[in-house]
């Protein structure tokens, strides 16, 4: 950010501006002024750098990560090798067991694509103490750790203050807080009697962040956990607070993204993506779902790329997945495949109602192949080419030009051969 503000082109903007077909003079503007955030620590040295903002290609992030009832790291790799074969373009380590500072070296060491982490998740497990003797200065200990291994981007709960609690007190929430990072600096907020220290000393941490480049993802601690509650006071008052915050982030050329609601309902959405831009300065939003409905559970990487789609389609910049497994277990492989493939699906619907450059394009060449028949290009192009195949190959067809759902019936053929000047016969010989 502090090139950009000074009119220096970084490798990373040119990287970027190249993914995204955008003039790199254009890109370098909308950093400087704190609409696209690049996630690049100066030591993660695999990474191939992603712009996360107004006018580009809405991103993905994959959550993985041990907790202590299921703790193979080895699972986790896997999780991360399928997440960069289906073109994820950030992975959020998140476990909260044990020392995890060896799984995240790994990480970095394999991944091109963005990392963060929720530093708090880690305090307990890496400084050894309970919740309530943590301090602040033992926290920012976790946060500088964190930076020192590369991690691209941290989510810090700053904005539940004592301000947002009170109103989160008033407001009788149907589930409280249910964001996880939250509800321990709650927690130790009301242990102690003292203010949120990454509140209290937020300058102290952005101080941490601009020395290895790292992007605040300022977390929503009081977002809504069941449609009920969302837009309610708690909510809007900590999204005030942290659209003060990522001003004085970007005074201290630290980018900022701001993480938004977790479930909502769909008349809500538009609203609020517009609410969260102008309360925090056009600031890239970083979604999870929203998830549209409370009863879907097994179900609800559907429901939230339903919200996903509307709310990245009307500004959010940045999509969270979640997988089938959520509210209910750690995802597995195949929990975390689904949860790719459907926040993949939102984030391109989005881009295509957003008219991001090339969006459509991708489209219009699938649907070229469809016209001529072309299973493999079909394959090729898809999201998720190797089980379009399988589902195509799973039941044999007498004619090679169509699926087994229309047969010699297909409409794509038959318009086909009455344009080429064939005849169309559908007996049983022909």
């Amino acid at each position: 950010m502090e090139a950009a503000k000074k009119g220096i082109i970084t490798p990373e903007m040119k990287t970027v501006a190249q993914k995204e077909g955008l003039d790199v003079t254009k890109l370098m503007a909308l950093v400087a002024c704190g609409q696209v955030a690049i996630p690049a620590n100066v030591r993660h040295l695999t990474l191939s750098p992603e712009g996360i903002g107004t006018g580009l290609k809405t991103k993905i992030n994959v959550n993985l990560g041990v907790s202590g009832d299921c703790n193979d790291y080895s699972l986790e790799l896997e999780k991360v090798k399928l997440s960069l074969k289906f073109g994820a373009e950030a992975i959020m380590d998140l476990s909260n067991y044990g020392k995890t500072n060896t799984f995240r070296k790994q990480l970095l060491e394999l991944s091109p694509a963005m990392i963060g982490t929720v530093p708090m998740y880690d305090a307990i497990g890496y400084l050894e103490k309970d919740l309530q003797a943590i301090t602040a200065q033992d926290f920012m200990r976790v946060v500088r750790a964190h930076a020192e291994e590369g991690v691209d981007f941290m989510t810090i709960h700053a904005g539940i203050n004592k301000r947002a609690v009170e109103a989160f007190k008033r407001s009788g929430r149907r589930t409280n807080i249910v964001s996880r990072g939250g509800s321990l600096i709650f927690a130790w907020m009301e242990m102690t009697g003292n203010e949120n220290p990454f509140y209290e000393y937020y300058d102290e941490f952005l101080e941490i962040l601009r020395e290895f480049d790292v992007t605040i993802s300022l977390g929503d601690a009081l977002r809504p956990g069941c449609i009920d509650d969302s837009s309610d006071a708690s909510q809007l008052s900590e999204l005030i607070e942290l659209g003060h915050l990522t001003k004085r982030a970007w005074a201290k050329d630290v980018q900022v993204m701001v993480e938004g609601p977790g479930h909502m309902g769909i008349n809500e959405i538009a609203a609020n993506m517009v609410i969260q831009k102008r309360l925090c300065h056009n600031a890239p939003f970083y979604v999870l779902g929203p998830l549209v409905t409370d009863v879907a559970p097994g179900y609800d990487h559907i429901t939230a790329a339903i919200g996903g789609a509307i709310a990245a389609a009307n500004g959010a910049d940045f999509l969270c997945y979640v997988t089938p497994a959520e509210h209910l277990r750690l995802p597995d492989i195949n929990d975390v495949k689904d949860g790719i493939i459907a926040t993949k699906i939102a984030a391109h619907a989005a881009d295509i109602a957003k008219g991001i450059p090339q969006a459509r394009d991708w489209d219009n060449i699938m649907s070229d192949a469809r016209r001529q028949i072309d299973w493999e290009t079909m394959f090729e192009l898809a999201i998720d080419g190797e089980k379009a195949q399988a589902y195509y190959e799973s039941t044999p067809t007498e004619e090679k030009h169509s699926c087994s759902m229309c047969g010699k019936m297909c409409a794509v053929r038959t318009t086909n051969m009455i344009l080429d000047g064939q005849t169309v016969s559908l007996h049983a010989e022909n």
